[in-house]
């Protein structure tokens, strides 16, 4: 009799401990589920392709001006190569359909991604060196400094704990540009464009039922953008005698490791 005792008071604790289990897990939230926050570290790469074009000069009458044809540069294969690290985070708002998933969200990055270009030579860009009048080129670097922008998030549970889910949206970027020479300059451009992504979630439920630990990976196109002049090194564009057109365009990947946490659902409040 006691051993039935004993069988019903074990049972009757592993019930109580599995009620309670079921509860918390219960309470949690799936990955990328209602209101979320997340944050993240990110190795970055990408790729400028610049493309300039030269009107040339055409002789002035009487100035002793010579001639000179103009042409276009390009760079068709391969271009400028960016890399650094660049940290960030995501606020977002996801729906889960049973197997099924849809959401909204914004991120925002900072860094140190550029590249660099240097020359132990100062290249003469125009004027002289005897007549003290050169204008001199040594370096020139470019950082994105930050980068946001918005996603619609679509998405598929794997199991209860993970989410594999892809995204598309836009990302804009500042940059940066610096020139060092016989005078220094600096400017700041934008650039932005299509963007496309996939994550898994993964939740990390010995911790807490709505934390989750992510890994996304993230392209964007940044499109075309016309480049003339940095700071007050403006360039004039004289199509009947000198001057240039430049555009540059070019892409980003970034791949990053973070945590996210969800902690509110609108439907709670019906």
């Amino acid at each position: 009799m006691k051993k039935v005792k004993l069988i019903v008071a074990a049972l009757a604790i592993l019930g109580l401990v599995s009620i309670s289990s079921t509860t918390v897990f219960a309470d949690g939230f799936s990955p990328g589920e209602g209101l979320y926050i997340g944050a993240f570290a990110a190795s970055s790469t990408g790729i400028v392709q610049p493309k300039v074009t030269t009107n040339g000069t055409a002789g002035l009458g009487g100035s002793g001006e010579g001639s000179a044809a103009g042409g276009t540069f390009e760079a068709t294969d391969g271009g400028l190569g960016l890399t650094g690290i660049e940290g960030g985070g995501w606020v977002g708002y996801g729906y889960k359909m049973g197997d099924l998933y849809a959401g909204l969200e914004g991120e925002m990055a900072a860094g140190d991604v550029k590249f660099r270009l240097t020359s132990s030579t100062a290249i003469l860009l125009s004027g002289s060196t005897s007549a003290g009048d050169a204008v001199t080129l040594t370096e020139v670097e470019a950082t994105k400094e930050w980068t946001g922008g918005m996603f619609g998030r679509l998405g598929y549970y794997i199991n209860p704990d993970t989410l594999l889910s892809f995204k598309g949206g836009v990302l804009v970027s500042k940059f940066e540009v610096k020139s060092v020479g016989s005078t220094n300059y600096s400017e700041d451009f934008y650039g932005g464009g299509p963007s496309f992504g996939a994550s898994l979630e993964s939740r990390i439920a010995a911790i807490d039922p709505n934390l989750s630990i992510r890994m996304d990976t993230v392209y964007t196109d940044f499109l075309t953008a016309n480049v003339f002049g940095i700071g007050t090194n403006s360039a004039a564009n004289d199509t009947d005698r000198s001057g240039h057109n430049s555009e540059v365009t070019g892409s980003a990947l970034s791949a990053r490791i973070g945590l996210q946490y969800s902690f509110f659902d609108v439907n709670s409040l019906f």
